[in-house]
C-alpha cells in the first residue's frame, strides 16, 4: 500500500493515480492522514481488497492529475519525532570520530515537517542536506524486541535531516534540536509505503543530488550501524513509541560540511532525495 497527504487528504495509489481514500471507502476511513494509523491494519486490508477490484471505485473518488496539487507530509502532526545521528560508518568516518556504541538520539520538532515539492525558505548560516530512511510506528510499541520490532513498524518513507550547522553545534551542548528544526526543515514523502511492500526493507539504496547537478549522497540502508529493529528495540526500550511517530534513522556520507571545500545549500537549489522502492523527494531552496 502507497499512501499520500494530497490537498491535505489521505490519497491511496491506485494503478492509474490517486483515490481519495474517505470517499472510496465511503467513510468508513476519515480524510486525515494522521488518522489513519489509529487503523492502520484495517486500512492496509481494504486497500487490497480496494485495488484488486478497480473497477468498482467510483468516480468521485479518483483524484486524477497532481498538477498543481499540495503535497503534505505523509504524517503531518506525529507525537514525538526521533532522529538519530552517526549511524552509518562512512559518515562517522568522514566526520573524524568514532563509531558509536550507542545510538546518538535527538528529536526534530514536529513544526519543521513539509512535504514533496514544498520549498524551503533558507535561514542565515550554513544549511547541510542530509538523505534519510524515515520509519513510522503504526502500533503503540513499549520494550519490543528484535525479533518483534518490524512488526511495529506501519511504512517507510524518504526524509531530509536540514542542518544548519552553525547553530547545531553552538554552545558547551551542541544544539543538535534547534538547528535541525526550521521551518521546512524536515521534508517528507512523498508517499508513505507499507513494509509488506519490500522484499528486503532492510537494504535500500537512498540518496540525494541537486537537481541538473552532482550526487551528494549514495548508499544503502544495509550499512546502518543499527539498523530500524535495533533502533525501535532501543528506543522503546525507554519511550513508548506511539502510532505515527517517526524514526529518522540516520545519514551515509556526504554532507556538506564533512567537504574540502565545505558545501551548503543556497537559494535556487533545488534538493532531489529518492529512497529505492518508495519515491523521491523534490525541494527548491528559497531565499528567507
Amino acid at each position: 500500500m502507497r499512501v499520500a497527504n494530497i490537498n491535505g487528504r489521505l490519497a491511496l495509489r491506485g494503478t492509474d493515480g490517486f483515490i481519495d481514500v474517505a470517499a472510496a471507502s465511503e467513510g468508513r476511513f476519515g480524510p486525515d492522514p494522521q488518522q489513519a494509523f489509529e487503523h492502520w491494519d484495517d486500512l492496509v486490508a481494504w486497500a487490497r481488497q480496494t485495488l484488486a477490484r478497480p473497477q468498482e471505485i467510483p468516480d468521485a473518488a479518483r483524484i486524477g492529475t497532481t498538477d498543481g496539487a499540495v503535497w503534505g507530509p505523509p504524517v503531518p502532526r506525529p507525537a514525538q519525532v526521533f532522529a538519530v545521528g552517526l549511524n552509518y560508518r562512512d559518515h562517522v568516518v568522514e566526520s573524524g570520530l568514532e563509531i558509536p556504541q550507542e545510538p546518538a538520539v535527538f528529536t526534530k520538532f514536529a513544526t519543521s515537517l513539509t512535504g514533496h515539492e514544498r520549498p524551503v525558505e533558507l535561514p542565515e548560516g550554513l544549511v547541510d542536506w542530509e538523505t534519510e530512511l524515515v520509519a513510522v510506528i503504526g502500533r503503540r510499541c513499549h520494550r519490543a524486541t528484535r525479533e518483534t520490532a518490524w512488526s511495529y513498524v506501519a511504512a517507510l518513507t524518504v526524509g531530509q535531516d536540514l542542518s544548519e550547522r552553525r547553530l547545531q553545534l553552538t554552545g558547551p551542548a551542541p544544539q543538535f534540536s534547534l538547528g535541525k528544526s526550521y521551518p521546512g526543515f524536515a521534508p517528507l514523502g512523498p508517499e508513505l509505503v507499507s513494509t509488506d511492500e519490500f522484499a528486503d526493507p532492510d537494504d535500500l539504496e537512498l540518496g540525494c543530488m541537486l537537481e541538473g547537478g552532482e550526487v551528494l549522497q549514495k548508499s544503502r540502508t544495509s550499512d546502518m550501524i543499527f539498523d530500524v529493529p535495533e533502533l525501535v528495540t532501543r528506543l522503546s526500550a525507554v519511550c513508548p513509541l506511539l502510532p505515527g511517530d517517526l524514526i529518522f534513522t540516520g545519514t551515509p556520507a556526504g554532507v556538506g560540511g564533512a567537504r574540502n571545500p565545505q558545501k551548503f545549500l543556497a537559494p535556487g537549489d533545488v534538493l532531489v532525495t529518492w529512497i529505492e522502492g518508495i519515491g523521491t523527494l523534490r525541494n527548491p531552496m528559497l531565499a528567507s
